[in-house]
């Protein structure tokens, strides 16, 4: 069973994304919460698996919050034209973005992705995250010494990460199984210690490591 917390100041899209996820069989909503600071104490008291997280809201805001929560993944939520913070949502920790207007599939789907250690990042809006990424004035372009560890094909891989490419358009470019894909992706997270995709394209353009 998959259990989630919903955190969004607004009553009436915390009931729907609540009526959508428990006609889940698979899925349970443990807890709702009504700002960031609630939704850091539930956290921590409840572990949920997954905290679905609005960003503007009273009392702490969501980055704040998912930068707070370190034993569940964050799924943000967010507006149809991209939320500006969605960058610093996903530097703190995040594990995924999906817009609110998103269908009761595509949130299903986000919730199951971000739970099975996997990420959640909308194909039609993950070109302009990246973007966001790139441009964002507060990161770094010196790879830290841990980048040596990778191998030259791990190395290709991130890059290819970096450009919003599945593990099937990854594996087709560089004549890889989707196996195999998978194997060096799960390689690239533990020797750069990072989560999951999502953070491992953050990581890319923090960086520097992303193009041909």
């Amino acid at each position: 069973m998959i259990r989630v917390l919903i955190v969004d100041d607004q009553p009436m899209i915390r009931s729907g994304f609540k009526l959508i996820l428990e006609a889940e069989g698979d899925i349970d909503v443990v807890a709702e919460a009504s700002d960031g600071e609630q939704a850091v104490g539930l956290a921590e008291r409840l572990a949920p698996d997954v905290v679905l997280m609005d960003i503007r809201m009273p009392h702490m805001d969501g980055i704040e919050a998912t930068r707070q929560i370190k034993s569940s993944k964050v799924l943000i939520l967010t507006t149809f034209d991209l939320d500006q913070y969605v960058v610093s949502a996903l530097a703190a920790g995040a594990s995924g973005f999906l817009l609110k207007d998103s269908t009761a599939e595509e949130l299903v789907g986000a919730v199951r992705s971000i739970a099975n250690g996997d990420a959640a990042l909308s194909p039609s809006v993950t070109k302009t995250v990246l973007n966001l990424v790139r441009e964002a004035p507060t990161f770094r372009y010196e790879p830290p010494a841990e980048v040596e560890d990778l191998s030259s094909r791990e190395l290709e891989v991130l890059k290819c990460l970096a450009q919003g490419w599945s593990n099937q358009e990854i594996g087709e470019h560089l004549y890889l199984s989707e196996a195999t894909v998978k194997t060096y992706i799960s390689r690239i997270l533990f020797k750069l210690k990072l989560r999951d995709r999502v953070q491992a394209v953050v990581y890319a353009y923090r960086y520097g490591l992303f193009g041909e």
